[in-house]
């Protein structure tokens, strides 16, 4: 029997200790359901890691009821991985978001690695929104007395976190080494406490308790035929001391609960619901103790419900911390006004803006009551790494395979300034080069370069209807196409997902080959077909609302442009002539897991007939369009081409499991010279074409296959698509 002896005329008091886990301290919830349910009045709690965050969410006054709702709500994924709303990002955060995979810090030029994959934002904002209600600074002071564990990891040493911020605290304790950059608190950098002690009963026993209850759900020794990896070997002799620790812990432990988590990971978190019924399972096999332990406490009522609040209302920001960021940046990219009341969804929105820039290791905040007001208290610990290298690959079936290798450098010659250049070495050479000035809501400054490569062979009738270039006696050719384009520009957002720009481009584009041309003693003699030297005004205007770029489930999107060429070097007698440009979709998931798109684009020229380089495009698919180059399902690269077109799209997206999706595509299309004035835009599409599709979305980017075909051709075409597109 646990209890004997026991004064009946004194409470027993109680005390519940957590251990880590991860993805496995979610079976904490279901012991909470039976040991709240029991009767038990628990009156400590310690915990580390994922012990800390249910622990200290307990402790603040959550239902285990109400905890069970929360997990089972979250996207975990989402959180480890940090991974921001596109909607929390500018347009060229997501620029860099949907084309680069890998980045590392490359300060002084020293290759290093992040010191973990995510920084942990993302759990920050919901333990922050979870614990609002939270003003005691003493955690002493919380309904229910608490600790957590974190390890200084400059000294290895053991921290007790009993005061101070609970969502920072908690998010210290659960910081997993290499998941979760660790955290700095008052000076210390701290990381996972399971590192120095994952179960810390010696700790609550300093806390004169009659009785402690443990839930330990850490990994026990796998034989030889679980270790099948590096990694199952390295968590194993990881294991070997926290397991050798327990034996005299668990003896000290007076209602010892072992959930069954030997199928299960840290990242198990999909499974979370088992999870938390194998906490249920393990802690009822000790329903007869906990019910006797209940009856000496003799408690009269049990915890009630806290209210969660879904907004706040913001008497004064105030920005601590920053240092080379001035406020006004800050705030201009928080996107929240003084005294007004707000939603958490905006305030993590804000968060998130910070976020994005990588101008910030971690954004924290406090709300505090000044002069019968609540004052929205920002601390923002701003990043050190200046120069980053991003790494990227891709292939598809017009510039085949390519490596992307890119240098950053952030506050080069001002605060607010970012220069970037990307190198692709691989079939086709190319390079682009960015320097810009960010001033936020005010008018930015940009200046950029790229060369752009593109070899591939087409119907030499094609050529021909384009540019006359002789008679000669071949069915295809090969196209060498060389685009250097320079441009200056000024952007500004007129609000959330809307910007407008204007600028000046130099543009020179050759299109050649190598197939035709005059006899000659030199081997490879290239024959210029067209060449140009352009300058040009224009102005862009772009609405971007959509939540994924590939495989968006709703959202708006418009990208509108306009060229003047003004001077052609090469040509100087070439008259002006105007390019404009446009394409909006629109995206609605009308049922669960369904996806339907719907998107139209135009395109004409006004005078000049000679320039077919700037013609519009069409055919082939998964390229990063540059000019007029547009994909168009059932025809091949450069199929069709002419001074103007008109193009409708439609898709529907089945998301059929996880990140797997089925697409059915069919797209139409009008293109001829001057149809803007022939009335052509409103007639039957002359070109149509269809395609079923498969896409993954990856880490690496969208991995996609599409079979391709046409009514009015007798070929068909696969297209493969791999990673991101640049």
């Amino acid at each position: 029997m646990l209890i004997q002896g026991q004064d009946i005329n004194k409470r027993p008091k109680v005390g519940l200790v957590l251990s880590g886990g991860g993805a496995k301290g979610l079976a904490h919830i279901g012991a909470l359901k039976v040991i709240e349910e029991s009767g038990v009045k628990i009156d400590y709690i310690a915990g580390t890691s994922m012990g800390a965050i249910i622990g200290g969410l307990y402790a603040s006054g959550y239902t285990a009821g109400q905890l069970d709702s929360i997990f089972n709500q979250t996207n975990f994924s989402k959180l480890i991985q940090d991974e921001l709303p596109r909607a929390a990002k500018t347009f060229r955060e997501r620029k860099e978001a949907e084309k680069y995979t890998f980045s590392f810090p490359f300060d002084n030029f020293i290759f290093s690695l992040p010191r973990g994959i995510s920084k942990g934002q993302n759990i920050y904002n919901l333990l922050a929104q979870l614990t609002q209600h939270v003003e005691e600074e003493d955690f002493k002071k919380l309904k229910i007395p608490f600790f957590c564990i974190a390890t200084n990891i400059e000294t290895g040493e053991q921290v007790i976190l009993d005061k101070g911020d609970l969502a920072q605290a908690m998010s210290a304790s659960g910081a997993i080494p290499t998941l979760f950059r660790p955290v700095e608190i008052d000076g210390r950098l701290l990381t996972d406490g399971g590192v120095v002690n994952n179960y810390p009963i010696e700790n609550l026993k300093l806390k004169e308790l009659d009785y402690i209850i443990g839930v330990d759900v850490q990994d026990s020794l796998f034989s030889r035929q679980k270790l099948k990896s590096g990694l199952d070997i390295m968590t194993q002799v990881n294991n070997f001391r926290t397991i050798k620790a327990m034996k005299d812990k668990r003896d000290k432990t007076d209602i010892y609960i072992r959930p069954d988590i030997e199928n299960f990971t840290v990242l198990s978190f999909e499974e979370g619901k088992t999870i938390i019924k194998n906490g249920e399972i393990a802690a009822l096999k000790q329903i007869k103790d906990l019910k006797q332990l209940a009856k000496l406490q003799n408690n009269e009522s049990a915890p009630k419900p806290i209210n969660i609040a879904d907004s706040i209302y913001i008497h004064r920001i105030e920005i601590q911390g920053n240092k080379t960021y001035p406020r006004n940046y800050i705030r201009g990219k928080l996107k929240i006004e003084e005294d007004q009341k707000i939603s958490y969804k905006e305030l993590n929105n804000g968060l998130n803006n910070l976020s994005a820039t990588g101008n910030f290791n971690r954004v924290t905040y406090q709300l505090k009551e000044k002069d019968n007001y609540r004052n929205l208290v920002l601390n923002v610990d701003e990043s050190k790494n200046k120069t980053s290298i991003k790494l990227a690959a891709h292939y598809d079936d017009l510039y085949k395979s390519g490596l992307l290798i890119n240098l950053s450098h952030k506050s080069l010659f001002l605060t607010n300034d970012d220069i970037s250049f990307d190198l692709v070495l691989g079939d086709n050479i190319r390079y682009y080069f960015d320097y810009y000035i960010d001033k936020g809501k005010y008018w930015s400054i940009g200046l950029r370069s790229r060369f752009n490569h593109i070899e591939d062979n087409v119907d030499f009738d094609f050529v021909q209807e384009n540019v006359n270039i002789g008679d000669f006696n071949v069915n295809q050719i090969s196209l060498d196409v060389d685009d250097f384009t320079n441009q200056i520009y000024v952007e500004t957002n007129i609000f959330k997902d809307f910007r407008f720009g204007l600028g000046l481009e130099l543009k020179n584009l050759e299109a050649s080959t190598r197939t035709i041309g005059e006899v000659s003693d030199e081997e490879n003699q290239e024959t210029v077909i067209e060449q140009f030297n352009l300058v040009s005004s224009f102005g862009y205007l772009d609405f971007d609302s959509l939540d994924d770029k590939f495989f968006p489930t709703k959202g708006i999107f418009f990208k509108g442009q306009f060229n003047l060429y003004l001077h052609d070097f090469n040509k100087p007698g070439r008259e002006q002539f105007s390019i404009a440009k446009g394409h909006l979709g629109y995206v609605i998931s009308p049922f669960k897991k369904v996806s339907a798109r719907i998107s139209s684009e135009l395109g004409f020229r006004i005078g000049e007939d000679g320039v077919s380089g700037l013609n519009f495009f069409l055919g082939g698919f998964g390229f990063n369009a540059i000019n007029n180059f547009k994909p168009f399902y059932g025809y091949d690269f450069f199929s069709l081409s002419a001074d103007s077109y008109i193009k409708g799209l439609i898709e529907l997206d089945f998301n059929f499991y996880k990140k797997n999706h089925f697409v059915i595509s069919a797209n139409y299309a009008n293109i001829d010279d001057d149809i803007l004035t022939t009335g052509e835009w409103f007639t039957l599409p002359d070109f149509s074409g269809y395609a079923l599709g498969y896409g993954l979305d990856t880490i690496f980017g969208p991995v996609e296959v599409k079979y391709t075909f046409s009514p009015e051709l007798s070929d068909s075409y696969w297209y493969f698509s791999l990673g991101h597109r640049f």
